[in-house]
């Protein structure tokens, strides 16, 4: 297997690249729902919020990351069985979760180090607070985090249940191309 894409095919680095962000994705998502119900007093939620800062930074950095491996190894062409209405609907779906994989770490970012503090990643290193966030920039970061992880939980869904619904029902070989 090629590590790079091809007219047809994904290449081992869009895969392995794919499948990390899945995972953090769903992690982030998974933690974020969870942390909502946690007081601060909960002996949780220092040690969940502090993973979930880690595993956002991670995510961000990865994402850069997947956008320069685009710039090198262009995705592949969509399935010629795939109807008008189909690829369309594919390329919005991923169009929003790739705004949703840069604006959710950027506004986690953004509210983690609005008080000037750095961020620990995992205790191996610390993303500094580059600038002091106003309390206004705060409350919207929080609001647009909060909604859009919400969001992206849907289109998250939407992609893996269009995925399935390709391979298993359709016998299109979608799911196929990313395994």
């Amino acid at each position: 297997m090629a590590f790079r894409n091809n007219t047809d095919q994904y290449g081992l680095g869009s895969k392995l690249l794919h499948w990390l962000i899945a995972i953090l994705m769903i992690s982030l998502l998974v933690l974020g729902i969870w942390m909502v119900d946690l007081s601060y007093y909960d002996p949780w939620y220092h040690d969940a919020l502090s993973l979930h800062k880690s595993l956002g930074i991670s995510l961000g950095m990865v994402v850069l990351l997947k956008l320069a491996w685009r710039l090198i190894s262009p995705n592949p062409a969509p399935q010629s069985s795939l109807s008008g209405f189909e690829v369309f609907a594919s390329r919005w779906v991923h169009h929003l979760l790739l705004f949703a994989m840069m604006v959710l770490p950027a506004t986690g970012y953004l509210i983690s180090s609005s008080e000037g503090a750095a961020i620990e990643v995992f205790t191996l290193f610390e993303v500094p607070a580059l600038w002091s966030v106003s309390d206004g920039l705060r409350d919207l970061s929080i609001t647009l985090h909060y909604y859009l992880a919400y969001l992206t939980l849907g289109f998250v869904v939407l992609h893996a249940t269009a995925a399935i619904k390709h391979q298993f029902i359709d016998h299109k070989g979608t799911l196929k191309r990313m395994l």
